[in-house]
């Protein structure tokens, strides 16, 4: 081994870890908030579990990836430690699929077995790739191009490095120093801290593949201490993001280190007692890269059968290492940063905690207009508290949201973001306008004023057509429901017309003397709010149709929508006008 090989090596093994970052991320990318549906979904019992955790391992080609995902939605409450017990089991199944593909290398032969070789397709996936990324101007069809050149790179790394390390192929001294790691404590030891540097288990295989294929010194004794503690290694960056999560977010972490821990000693110990007394022969046989996948898929798939059926035995020594303190404050992390090395998923999680900023959003506007008729104090307070707290949602999920945008997000991600972004502007101040409602109706309160039955008549009118675009616009909102969204609008012109009657109406009656000017400048200002709220409603449902249909010229959309007197709009218009029309005015 020269300097130059040492140079060739380490060029190998940027090319190698920089084609495995590429890759990971393109297939999250890919993937997009599918992620994080399917982890909270279907995790309802541990088989679930074990086969959701390996498929997306396997999607994503990390382990440490799904593992940190999982710390970050117990941490925020998305997921209980029992359904991602399951989960972690399954990752590390699911991280086995790179090392198969790493295989690949091994393949002998000619015919058709030469088209399964790295030499013949990487170089087609390359050229395939770079048209994608370069050419092609779909976002989706980029990122497919990014996940061909990704794995492209890692398999031209791996070549790079096995063609370096090729002129220890019989050299004494490395296999005199490869011997050395046949001792299981040392192997273990050396596979760990060697995945815990690279903070990939996918990576540390892949070398010890490369070294296989390209020395031909490592042998079984030698591979499987290593592949048992690179597994060990991978628990470094979920133990790492752990770090100031809550109690449970911890336990995740813990529950994936002692689960690699015991099996790999479980695992060990029956294997080399066993070979005490039967004296396995294989053992020093030389072994390529397809025999170290066989060793690192057999040892996850026993160690997860074995474990499967005491998940709840694993949960319960999780909470007694990590016992729960009397003293840590019961409140629930809005979003976890942690999740940020996963946009789409981060994505996914501002929505779920924005659902939940829009139905408080609707129970503090409803509680607002009952007031009206209602007036209680205790109930205002609520209502002010609840406009605080939707206040806080928007700085934390706002602040969120600008984190995410900095990330490499595909088109549809980054017009998400801008929709969600837009939405929580607009149920902050529909908060607004229900405290200014409550201040509408304290003032009449104190001052021992009301409007008139017929003015009350009225206000019911348009109060019921604000609570009813209200419900649409959120569970439009909730249920990411188009048709829905679509009846939004239509109402808001109904709205809009209420409104200027109401006013004018009011007018008559000041002329007539049958109303004062005091109780005319609150009925202005509360009928001025309800169509505020309206117009936010209306700008809810119009992002989300926009973003739906890749068009975000709200005027252009408006314009179009408003066009054809044949349209759906004008029919929808009619029937919200025959449901909503106000009593005739008193002679």
């Amino acid at each position: 081994m020269t300097i130059y090989n040492v140079l060739d090596m380490l060029g190998g093994l940027a090319l190698f870890l920089f084609g495995m970052h590429i890759l990971s991320g393109a297939l999250e990318k890919l993937a997009g908030g599918n992620l994080e549906r399917w982890l909270e979904k279907l995790t309802s019992n541990p088989v679930k579990g074990v086969l959701l955790g390996a498929g997306v391992t396997a999607l994503i080609q990390s382990s440490a990836a799904t593992t940190v995902m999982l710390v970050g939605f117990v941490n925020s409450g998305i997921m209980k430690l029992a359904q991602a017990i399951g989960v972690i089991m399954g990752a590390n199944i699911g991280t086995t699929a790179t090392a198969w593909l790493l295989s690949l290398s091994s393949i002998s032969g000619s015919g058709i077995l030469n088209l399964f070789k790295p030499t013949t397709f990487t170089p087609i996936l390359a050229v395939i790739g770079i048209v994608l990324v370069m050419f092609i101007k779909s976002d989706k069809k980029n990122t497919l191009g990014l996940v061909f050149l990704g794995f492209a790179t890692l398999m031209f790394g791996m070549s790079a490095m096995s063609a370096a390390v090729k002129p220890l192929e019989g050299n004494e001294q490395f296999c005199s120093i490869m011997t050395a790691f046949s001792n299981p404590i040392l192997g273990v030891i050396v596979g760990a801290l060697m995945t815990a540097a690279l903070q990939s288990s996918s990576v540390s295989v892949g070398i010890l593949q490369s070294l296989s294929n390209a020395t031909g010194g490592i042998t079984y004794a030698i591979a499987l201490p290593i592949v048992l503690g690179s597994n060990i290694g991978s628990c470094v960056t979920a133990m790492i993001s752990s770090i100031g999560a809550n109690k449970s977010a911890r336990r995740v972490a813990i529950v994936h280190l002692f689960f690699n821990i015991i099996g790999t000693l479980l695992f060990l110990s029956l294997f080399y007692l066993l070979n005490a007394f039967l004296h396995f022969t294989f053992l020093d046989d030389v072994l390529n890269s397809t025999g170290i996948a066989v060793i690192h898929t057999v040892f996850n798939v026993l160690a997860t059968s074995a474990f499967l059926p005491f998940t709840k035995q694993i949960e319960m020594l999780a909470c007694r290492v990590i016992k729960d303190d009397p003293n840590e404050e019961n409140t629930q992390i809005l979003l976890d940063e942690r999740l940020l090395k996963t946009p789409s998923v981060a994505i996914e999680q501002c929505r779920s905690v924005a659902i939940r900023m829009a139905k408080l959003t609707r129970k503090t506007i409803l509680s607002s207009l009952d007031i009206l008729e209602n007036y209680d104090q205790k109930r205002t307070m609520e209502i002010v508290e609840n406009e605080h707290t939707i206040d806080i949602f928007e700085d934390k999920i706002g602040s969120y949201l600008l984190k995410i945008s900095s990330k490499d997000l595909s088109e549809h991600d980054s017009k998400v973001v801008t929709k969600l972004l837009h939405t929580i502007g607009d149920l902050e101040r529909i908060s607004d306008h229900a405290v200014n409602v409550v201040e509408a109706a304290e003032e009449m309160y104190q001052k021992k004023i009301k409007f008139s039955d017929e003015a009350s008549a009225e206000i019911g009118i348009i109060k019921a057509a604000v609570a009813e675009i209200l419900d649409k616009a959120i569970e439009a909102f909730i249920n990411y429901d188009i048709s829905l969204a679509k009846e939004v609008e239509p109402l808001e012109d109904v709205i809009d017309e209420l409104r200027t009657d109401l006013k004018m109406r009011h007018i008559e009656r000041l002329r007539e003397g049958k109303c004062t000017i005091e109780l005319g400048f609150i009925l202005t200002d509360l009928l001025t709010n309800l169509e505020r709220v309206s117009d936010h409603c209306s700008n809810i449902a119009v992002c989300m149709i926009q973003v739906k249909e890749n068009n975000m010229d709200t005027h252009e959309y408006m314009t179009e929508l408003k066009r054809s007197e044949d349209s759906e709009f004008v029919k929808a218009l009619n029937e919200y006008k025959q449901k909503y029309t106000l009593p005739a005015a008193e002679a």
